[in-house]
């Protein structure tokens, strides 16, 4: 194959490709997006204005909201418009642009994870120690340095991949990731793999070890406190997990569609697991919503004065309009 030129080349994207007569497809995609921004919205916003709420485990959850946030908005808006208008292309740099963000969104959420378990274990652990040894500075600090963190190993990433040499145009996906662009690679792609996979399964596994640990020790003291405080402790255990392996879940399939046989996956595969890897920032912040109580109640509250304000600012509006047109005649 004949080495393509980067500038002004136009990937395509061979799932949209495939799903072009789909149409009625971007009317759901944009469903889901305006449900996920405004679960995650709400979320944030009740986080940020509730003074009850402003302890670490909800900045940490806003946080996590804030990613979703992050990660939904790389690639649904583009999506949406490609199935609406036909599109099936993107280009050099859009598709190093969205990598960039497709992929500091997941490293982002799986070490906001890592600090909610360890938070946790802190909170259940250590409940007299607890304010010491974690508190809202704190907990903002450890944020700002996970974002950090992953802008700096995201960057190198991106770097890496846009230095090689390609010789080929089609991306088996709905979207572009810089492992895609490794794959198209035609020369020495051996430090994009090497270090794109050592960096990832380095915070995978440093960050899965770290949750099994702080989890485990959690639970444990919770077998010897009250029934009560054990129940709580639990229920709040049991949503962080069910958050967190379902992020896990869809973000393996994403590192590994390329790198186990990826040549010998079939399209549908392909298509299957890259839709497969969205499903973290869809069903995060239904779980958060749903089985955070105080969070749950406190939504509740916001939505309800919400529907009340709106309820009579119409009912305002609508007796003025009454009221000039009663005067007029």
């Amino acid at each position: 194959m004949e080495n393509i030129s980067m500038i002004g080349t136009q990937f395509i994207l061979v799932g949209l490709a495939e799903l072009a007569d789909v149409k009625y497809l971007s009317f759901l995609v944009l469903a889901i997006y305006i449900v996920v921004m405004a679960l995650c919205s709400l979320i944030v916003f009740v986080t940020w204005t509730e003074e009850t709420l402003h302890e670490p485990m909800y900045i940490f959850i806003a946080n996590l909201m804030l990613a979703d946030m992050y990660g939904s908005t790389a690639i649904m808006p583009k999506l949406i418009i490609d199935l609406m208008t036909g599109c099936v292309t993107i280009s050099f740099t859009g598709c190093l642009a969205q990598g960039f963000f497709l992929q500091t969104f997941p490293g982002a959420e799986i070490f906001t994870f890592t600090a909610m378990a360890y938070d946790r274990y802190l909170a259940v652990g250590h409940p007299l120690r607890y304010p010491m040894l974690m508190n809202n500075k704190r907990a903002f600090n450890i944020l700002v340095g996970i974002w950090i963190y992953v802008y700096v190993g995201i960057c190198a990433i991106v770097v890496i991949a846009s230095r090689q040499t390609l010789c080929g145009v089609r991306i088996n996906s709905v979207f572009c990731e810089t492992i895609s662009l490794t794959h198209l690679s035609c020369g020495n792609n051996t430090l994009g793999i090497v270090f794109g996979f050592t960096w990832t399964m380095l915070m995978i596994v440093g960050c899965v070890c770290v949750v099994v640990y702080c989890y485990i020790r959690t639970f444990l003291v919770c077998l010897k406190i009250s029934q009560e405080a054990c129940e709580k402790a639990i229920h709040t255990l049991v949503t962080h997990i069910i958050a967190f392996f379902t992020f896990l879940a869809s973000s393996l399939f994403t590192v590994f569609r390329y790198r186990i046989k990826g040549e010998s996956l079939t399209f549908l595969s392909h298509l299957i697991t890259s839709i497969a890897g969205l499903a973290s920032f869809t069903l995060n912040p239904v779980i958060y919503g749903i089985r955070t109580e105080a969070l749950r109640t406190k939504m509740s509250q916001r939505l309800k004065s919400m529907k009340s304000f709106i309820w009579t600012w119409t009912r305002k509006q609508t007796d003025q309009y009454l009221q000039r047109h009663k005067c007029g005649r």
